[in-house]
């Protein structure tokens, strides 16, 4: 198995490395107010790409915050609720929390 992952990283790697070869063509970018830059294709492809990343990542990254404070929300711990008149405080302290099974404190 691990050979047939090398295999496929190597296939990934030379299939890369000929469309770089096979696009060195000087392929020319125009910006607003006559701004121009120019440089081989597979840079300006590779830039896009790069563009396209940090786009996606700063489109997600309120999300990712989102979920990060609340699972840190999570993580404190919960402070018992006060004992009130109609139910002892023995009976609350003496009940034991119900354990989870292993499988499911994994998520399987």
């Amino acid at each position: 198995m691990k050979y047939l992952l090398w295999l496929l990283k190597a296939a990934i790697f030379f299939t890369l490395f000929a469309f770089a070869l096979n696009n060195q063509h000087e392929a020319t970018v125009h910006f607003f107010f006559g701004t121009s830059w120019r440089g081989p294709l597979v840079l300006v492809v590779l830039a896009a790409f790069a563009a396209g990343l940090v786009v996606g990542a700063l489109g997600m990254l309120p999300g990712w915050w989102r979920h990060r404070t609340a699972a840190a929300a999570l993580r404190q711990p919960v402070s018992a609720p006060p004992a009130s008149a109609d139910t002892p405080a023995a009976s609350v302290a003496a009940a034991p929390l119900a354990e989870p099974s292993a499988a499911r404190r994994h998520g399987l």
